[in-house]
């Protein structure tokens, strides 16, 4: 079965998918051997990996659909990918989300901010109308060529303008074909119950978004999919985890002098040839030489 396919079901069966971020190929190779069904992949984690900056579209839509396609690579795993506002007008989005497609993404997440776009939890960001932003998402629909290809819309607009119109433009959305729709950093667990009774009429997924410390309640997953979401996505976990083992280990290392005493908190040498597929590349060698 396509992965398309595959991430489709697993967006409507019963259960919640559980969706975490990757913010490189390494940290896609951890959560595929965690046991995840699917993985995502987004902006803010890797604009920290790549560039070592914050989610403020300072990371170039080439750069990340580069990145899209090593992460794609590395694992078996259906990959979600986050396309920012499509880099541009309707012209820019068709070419974005043909090279996802090209890529290996099973779908992707076009946002209504208006551009330079930043997190959702970041203070100060602004939406553009409806009426310019539903050309963006129709032209993200008609750019696929697999008919399985998940199209997200997702909408900024509770934190800007409030619950209120969220719900209105999550409806438009959802009656201009969007295969799912994501209201980003709602704040109350009752709002986040509106979103999805509103969603249900036109039977359409929704996502929620988990970041530690935001602005939406952390929640269990059995918590949201009760509160009727089909999705939870995990953005920023991997990146924040990576970023305090690091601290850890640069500390210790500059205080004592060496990591003989931290060994406990790596991975050796040979866990890491294991972990990479260093064995089976090996392997696979001896069939050429």
């Amino acid at each position: 079965m396509k992965k398309t396919a595959i991430f489709r079901n697993l967006v409507q069966a019963p259960e919640i998918l559980q969706l975490p971020c990757c913010h490189d190929g390494l940290a896609a190779k951890v959560l595929e051997q965690a046991g995840f069904k699917a993985i995502g992949a987004a902006g803010y984690g890797l604009s920290g990996s790549l560039l070592g900056m914050p989610d403020i579209s300072v990371l170039m839509g080439s750069e990340m659909i580069t990145q899209y396609r090593n992460i794609c690579n590395t694992v078996s795993l259906p990959v979600l990918v986050d396309i920012d506002t499509g880099f541009g007008g309707v012209n820019s989005v068709i070419r974005t989300v043909k090279d996802c497609e090209k890529a290996g993404a099973v779908g992707v997440i076009i946002e209504d901010q208006t551009y330079p776009k930043r997190c959702g939890h970041m203070a100060g960001k602004d939406v553009i109308p409806v009426e310019e932003y539903l050309p963006k998402l129709k032209a993200a629909l008609w750019a696929r060529e697999d008919p399985d290809l998940v199209i997200m819309a997702r909408t900024d607009s509770c934190a800007v303008h409030g619950i209120e119109e969220a719900v209105r433009r999550a409806k438009i959305y959802a009656q201009t074909g969007a295969d799912m729709v994501f209201v980003e950093a709602v704040q109350a667990v009752e709002d986040m119950k509106r979103v999805n009774q509103a969603l249900a009429e036109s039977n359409t997924p929704s996502m929620a978004n988990m970041i530690e410390g935001g602005k939406t309640p952390l929640l269990r997953a059995q918590e949201l999919q009760d509160l009727g979401y089909s999705v939870v996505a995990y953005p920023c976990g991997s990146v924040f985890t990576a970023v305090k083992a690091l601290q850890g280990w640069a500390r210790h290392l500059k205080e004592k002098g060496s990591t003989k005493d931290y060994q406990e908190h790596m991975l050796t040498f040979d866990e890491y040839f294991e972990f990479i597929g260093a064995r089976a590349i090996r392997e696979r060698e001896k069939q050429f030489l």
